[in-house]
């Protein structure tokens, strides 16, 4: 295209969902409806994935991108539309091979918005990718670092490492308190911004994500193996001299990948330690936002990044509610979700047997329950709204009667005592965990776990050989489209179900 001032200008040219929808119906017709070639019926949800997906806003997104001279670019949806059709088909393989799929089977050309034998190469690809990266750079860390110390193991089976200094939690959730309303940018910032605007509003739209206004998200991390081993290259002649260890900086290939300990397969593996929030009221476990993490860092101190920036970037609704495990069972995290105006749901993990002292002849137990001086718990007698506290009484009264032969109290109705959320966030919490309503919230933690488990099992995330941070991030929210549609199919396939014989009405 030349402009008035007689300016080549090539960039991308914006082509329109309906546009694609007519390039299919079209290219189908051409080179299946003879007969020569059979498509399974097996294969037709991937024609309506892609049928109902509109991606032609990635073109607008990335226009500022592309260079005013050089080559007329392929299109942006197209090569994004492919990559998401390769993850669908064939996650095992690399993208060159993808690439031979596509030239082997015009199909998957066809469904991509190619035209049969005039297929991108692998570097068209990986310059697509690059400008979904919004820094020429990589990775989020420099290349030169010094060696890294391997984590501990969890003391007991199926525990997490550690955190490698006592008090990291509490002084890092301090710090992003001071520092709320800064917002650093980060190079992924652009695909967050077009899975919330294309693909997360149109899922809230749907109803697919729950109470929108009111939203329970849950949290987990989940290992990432990249690696057999760190590669890195020395930066001195240590080893030549005859020192076989030595402090000095070294290269490493995946500078944002260190070692880190698996408590599920009880092993050590090199990679990232991925941090994902999901919509946790979501019945298709729907993904919101991910993280990656060194290896090394613990559930708690993932949570308080990824977090942070999901409460700064997210603009479709408002969290009301955080569901973690155990791992996350941190006073400070409760400060945190406290100053989010988040209402946390946290399992207890009771390091300790010993009860808690208070002001009174009163103790607390590691559950949270007061305990009398005889050494009994107290049970529950109700929830002061007005006052926004649980009450507790005698165990061993009932009615105006007192069974107990030492009461510490004369009144008639026996002993009672209040608890208040502000005295301990993480023993008294806003909605008491013995309550049936904590139980019902709870059970959807597991949510995911499940989402996981698709991203790592179903989309074979591992299977990625790349070396790179950005690669593994393109990786991981071209997945979450894909749960997202796979989401949408589910929830409209009967509107669809009529497709295949309208692209090829002598078969009806």
């Amino acid at each position: 295209m030349i402009t008035k001032y007689g300016v080549i200008c090539l960039k991308p040219i914006l082509v329109s969902h309906k546009t694609y929808q007519d390039s299919v119906l079209l290219r189908l017709r051409q080179h299946y409806s003879g007969g020569v070639f059979v498509i399974v019926n097996d294969d037709w949800h991937l024609v309506v994935k892609l049928w109902m997906t509109d991606l032609s806003y990635i073109t607008t997104l990335l226009q500022d991108g592309y260079d005013l001279k050089g080559p007329q670019p392929r299109d942006p949806a197209s090569m994004l539309r492919s990559y998401l059709l390769f993850l669908m088909t064939k996650p095992e393989i690399g993208v060159t091979e993808w690439i031979n799929e596509m030239k082997r089977i015009p199909y998957y050309a066809i469904l991509s918005g190619f035209e049969p034998g005039d297929i991108p190469g692998v570097g068209t690809f990986y310059d697509f990718f690059q400008r979904l990266w919004s820094v020429s750079g990589n990775n989020l860390k420099p290349k030169k670092q010094t060696r890294g110390k391997k984590p501990k193991k969890g003391k007991k089976k199926g525990e997490k490492a550690p955190t490698t200094t006592p008090g990291k939690v509490k002084r890092l959730v301090e710090w992003v308190i001071r520092h709320a309303t800064k917002k650093s940018d980060l190079p992924m910032d652009r695909l967050f911004h077009f899975f919330q605007s294309q693909i997360l509003a149109i899922s809230a739209k749907l109803g697919l994500l729950g109470t929108i206004d009111a939203l329970s998200v849950a949290g987990d991390g989940t290992p990432v193996v990249t690696a057999a081993y760190p590669r890195s290259k020395s930066t001195c002649d240590c080893r030549a001299q005859g020192l076989a260890k030595c402090n000095h900086p070294r290269i490493y290939s995946q500078p944002d990948c260190n070692s880190g300990w698996d408590s599920s397969r009880e092993k050590f593996f090199n990679g990232y330690h991925l941090y994902m929030i999901s919509a946790s009221d979501s019945h298709n476990d729907l993904p919101l936002y991910p993280r990656l993490q060194p290896a090394s860092r613990h559930d708690s101190v993932s949570l308080i990044v990824s977090a942070v920036e999901f409460k700064q970037r997210f603009t479709l609704g408002t969290v009301e509610k955080m569901l973690l495990d155990s791992a996350h069972d941190a006073e400070a995290i409760y400060h945190l979700m406290e100053h989010q105006n988040v209402e946390p749901y946290i399992d207890l993990n009771c390091r300790s047997k010993k009860n808690t002292k208070t002001g009174s002849d009163i103790q607390i137990s590691p559950n949270g329950i007061p305990i009398c001086p005889i050494g009994l718990e107290m049970k529950p007698n109700g929830h002061d709204n007005l006052q926004n506290r649980d009450k507790w009484r005698c165990a061993l009264s009932c009615g105006s009667k007192n069974s107990c032969t030492s009461p510490c109290s004369k009144a008639k109705y026996g002993r009672t005592y209040h608890t208040h959320s502000k005295d301990n966030l993480r023993l008294f919490t806003k909605t008491p965990r013995d309550s049936e309503k904590w139980k019902v919230i709870y059970k959807r933690r597991t949510s995911i776990e499940r989402s996981n488990k698709r991203e790592k099992i179903d989309y074979k995330l591992e299977s990625g050989r790349h070396r790179s941070t950005k690669m593994w991030y393109v990786r991981v929210y071209a997945i979450m489209i894909c749960q997202h549609m796979d989401a949408w199919f589910s929830h409209q396939k009967e509107s669809f179900k009529d497709l295949k014989s309208w692209i090829f009405p002598q078969t009806a």
